[in-house]
This record gives C-alpha cells, sequence and structure tokens, in this order.
C-alpha cells in the first residue's frame, strides 16, 4: 500500500484554541508539511482546488510548483483538478510546465467539483458540469498525448492542429478520477483505463464500495484486464498514538468542533459522536494496531492500493502532528505495505528525456 497527505487549503481559527493564521503562514504551513511528508517517507502529497469559503486551494498548479522546488522525490497530486471550470488547454499548460519543473513527479486526480461558487464565479452549474468534466477531460487527454489536435465541443471554440507548450515530460501522465457518488465519474476512468480515487470520507463505507465494485463492472465491460484496475481512497481524519485511550482522549475536541461547525450550517452530521465516528466512518483515530485493522477491513471491500491521510493539523499541535505522522510511518505503514501490495509509482526523472 501506498500513502498519500492530502490538504484541502481550509483557512479556519484552529478548532480546539480558536486562533486564525494568515494566509501567508497557512501557506507555509502547507509546504512545510509536504517537505516533512518526504522526510517521513510518504509516498505522495496532494494539494485540492477550491473556489470558495473557507478554502484557499483556487491555485493548486501555484502551491504544487513551490512543493516541487523544496521536494525532491514525493509524487505531487492535485486532490482535485475540477476540470468542469477549467479551460482544458489552459490547464493543460499549467500542467505540463508543473510536470517539468517537478522532474515528472506529478499525478493528477481530476473531478467534476461541487460547490455553489462554480455558478457564480465560473457558470458551471448542477445540470452541465457532468459534461463539461467529461469534455474536458478527453480534450486534455489528447493534448497531452498529440502533438496537433483538431477538436470540437460545446464548451470551449474549436481546435485545428493546434500546437501546445511546453510538451510534456511524462509520456503520458497517470490520470486518476476522484469521485464520492458519481457513477459516470467511474465509468470515464473505465473507458479510458484509468484509476479512481474514492472520497471514502463523509459516510460508511458501503455506498463507496458499491461505486468500487460498478467501477470494476465497467472496466471488464471495455474489455481491460481486471488485474490492471488501480484504486485509491480517502480517509475521514487521522490521529494514531501510542494508545486507543491517548488517541481518542486527544481527538476527541477536534471532533467535537467539527460536529459543532456542521450544526452552525444547519448540517446534521452523518456521526454524532466520535465512537460512531471511529467504528463506522473512515475516520483512523486509535493505537497502531487498531489503525491497521480497520484499513485492513476497509480493504476487503475497496481492494484500494492507496490512501490518504489528513495533511492538516486539524486542531492538533504541531509536536501532536508530527508525532502522530512518525508513528504511523514507524509501526502502521510497514505492515500495510507488507499485506496489501501495490504497484510502484513512476520515479522522479525518468520518464521522459532530461530537461
Amino acid at each position: 500500500m501506498k500513502f498519500l497527505l492530502v490538504t484541502l487549503i481550509a483557512h479556519l481559527p484552529d478548532p480546539v484554541t480558536g486562533r486564525l493564521r494568515s494566509t501567508t503562514a497557512r501557506f507555509r504551513d502547507v509546504v512545510d508539511t509536504a517537505v516533512l511528508a518526504e522526510e517521513l517517507g510518504f509516498d505522495g502529497y496532494g494539494v485540492g482546488e477550491r473556489h470558495e469559503r473557507p478554502f484557499i486551494s483556487s491555485s493548486p498548479p501555484v502551491v504544487l510548483s513551490h512543493i516541487a522546488a523544496r521536494t525532491r522525490t514525493i509524487r505531487l497530486f492535485t486532490a482535485v483538478t475540477t476540470l468542469s471550470l477549467l479551460d482544458p488547454v489552459r490547464a493543460y499548460e499549467d500542467y505540463a510546465t508543473l510536470d517539468h519543473l517537478s522532474d515528472g513527479r506529478l499525478e493528477l486526480i481530476i473531478g467534476k467539483g461541487n460547490g455553489t461558487a462554480q455558478a457564480e464565479l465560473f457558470h458551471v452549474t448542477a445540470e452541465d458540469q457532468w459534461d463539461r468534466n467529461r469534455e474536458g477531460y478527453e480534450l486534455f487527454r489528447r493534448l497531452w498525448r498529440e502533438d496537433r489536435v483538431t477538436w470540437s465541443g460545446r464548451y470551449r471554440p474549436a481546435l485545428t492542429e493546434a500546437e501546445t507548450w511546453p510538451r510534456p515530460r511524462q509520456q503520458p501522465i497517470r490520470v486518476w478520477h476522484g469521485s464520492a457518488t458519481s457513477r459516470e465519474s467511474v465509468d470515464l476512468a473505465a473507458r479510458h483505463g484509468d484509476p479512481i480515487f474514492s472520497a471514502n470520507v463523509l459516510n460508511p463505507i458501503e455506498p463507496y464500495a458499491e461505486l468500487v465494485r460498478h467501477y470494476r463492472q465497467r472496466w471488464a465491460h471495455y474489455g481491460h484486464d481486471p488485474a490492471d484496475a488501480l484504486v485509491g481512497a480517502g480517509t475521514a481524519g487521522f490521529h494514531v498514538a501510542r494508545t486507543s485511550q491517548e488517541a481518542v482522549e486527544t481527538y476527541r475536541p477536534v471532533f467535537a468542533a467539527r460536529l459543532a461547525a456542521l450544526r452552525q450550517r444547519g448540517v446534521e452530521p452523518v456521526f454524532p459522536t466520535l465512537a460512531d465516528a471511529v467504528a463506522r466512518s473512515s475516520l483512523l483515530v486509535g493505537s497502531p494496531q487498531q489503525v491497521i485493522d480497520k484499513v485492513l477491513r476497509q480493504h476487503e471491500q475497496l481492494g484500494h492500493e492507496v490512501i490518504h491521510l489528513q495533511a492538516d493539523h486539524d486542531g492538533l499541535t504541531d509536536e501532536q502532528h508530527r508525532q502522530s505522522l512518525e508513528l504511523f510511518q514507524a509501526e502502521v505503514a510497514p505492515v500495510l505495505r507488507r499485506e496489501i501490495p501495490s504497484r510502484p509509482f513512476r520515479p522522479p526523472a525518468t520518464a521522459a528525456a532530461p530537461l
């Protein structure tokens, strides 16, 4: 199994202390955590894309480029790139450039996105966002693979023998399709022989497992070898400590603040108590053995080879956060790597000719 840290770069007061860091400091936290992730041996670091409060992750290529300059080996993920909102040509240019600057360490996770700001900022609606995502991806993958592209569609001007520069370093790049509930997304992935990344965050595992099963069915339907299907999955939160009691008591105020924030927005939480969330959600809070056992149970339903953990402190102190990550890499990751074999990521600087 492989392990990513992922952030959506929420910019909120600390749920325990109430302190709000500056925007500059928040970005520095993101970059510093990516450097720590590489130091500790994580396989990847992901930055989300959102265009509304409370997130400041509207420009993942910029953030990932800075992380690329501060790291050398860790894979760099988008989580997710909302192609339904973007001009595929401009997205290609940004990410092909980042692919070179990172020595071919880029991995894209695409998705149609969500949120009311999409309609306000980009005039993308719930009715057309899926079609935009599909069309944008089909053009994007051609731009990545072909030196000249002739194309026409509904949502951007047509192209005739169009050239895009720079040409990418990785040929082709691997694109994951992120999905929480959309069968359309996993069908698009299966059609093109691409991996999927299940959100696996807000609900019990069953609906996510059903979607993964649908992906595998569609994968076979399109004539792909079942052994080649690749699945990643998210988690709803993370804290590991020496004992389950210590982990739960440390995380309890973090979870309480999360519940209060949901209820303040008029959202009734799916998991009303921490005990319920630990038992039924993808939240990984407990001792090393408890975390190992839970990931193995979820793997029985998802068959995933890659998992992401929360990169942000999320109310933990700097020391608590680092100790949790260190303990995970020391006692959890080695067991899961042994028990769940995973295909290697492409190593840096070997995807194409040197810069």
